[in-house]
């Protein structure tokens, strides 16, 4: 008979895309809130791969990504999207700007050692769903030392500066994996 195992904790990462980088700052605010320290960021990176936001989110859209300090529970994600909602459907209501009625996107996920899995409210056929509406996508995975797209892959993801950037997130969680792995074997038990 199987074994069941709890789930190692992962590391949160957010993806924010967005046309105001002063806006997209006040959103990182939000998140340090609500999520604890960032230990990594991305530059800001034009996002011209297409143009699906455009109507909602106006032109000159950047993406700008966020790696989390603190550890999370991969099942934790539900939550943490539908939270991510309601921070961008608050900035909106701040703005109140008929050019850009969705002036902030945020994308939860997160980065273990195997793979970088993104939670979305849309289902489609490579997504399983969560609970709460949320479906889970495994958009990269890492293979023979590098992170590997797969056919569904976004267009943007397969860039070699988020790959790059990906690298150092794992990087830093493999570090963190192995810290955790040393202190329960010593007794010290899981970080909270």
């Amino acid at each position: 008979m199987a074994r069941i195992r709890a789930a190692q904790p992962v590391k949160l990462i957010v993806g924010l895309l967005g046309g105001d980088a002063d806006l997209l700052r006040r959103a990182r605010q939000l998140l340090v809130h609500e999520y604890g320290n960032i230990d990594l960021e991305s530059d800001f990176w034009p996002f011209e791969e297409t143009d699906y936001y455009a109507a909602e989110m106006g032109p000159g859209l950047q993406r700008w990504f966020l790696s989390f300090e603190r550890l999370v529970r991969p099942e934790a994600l539900v939550e943490i999207k539908r939270r991510t909602n309601e921070l961008e459907s608050r900035i909106a209501e701040q703005c109140l700007s008929p050019e850009r009625p969705r002036p902030v996107n945020l994308d939860p996920g997160y980065v273990s050692l195997a793979k970088l899995v993104l939670a979305t409210t849309k289902d489609r056929d490579h997504r399983v769903y969560l609970g709460g509406g949320i479906y889970a996508e495994v958009t990269l995975h890492y293979r023979d030392k590098a992170w590997q797209a797969w056919p569904w892959t976004y267009a943007d993801y397969r860039r070699p500066e988020y790959l790059a950037w990906f690298e150092r997130v794992r990087s830093v969680y493999r570090k963190q994996s192995e810290n955790m792995t040393r202190s329960t074997q010593s007794g010290a038990g899981e970080p909270g």
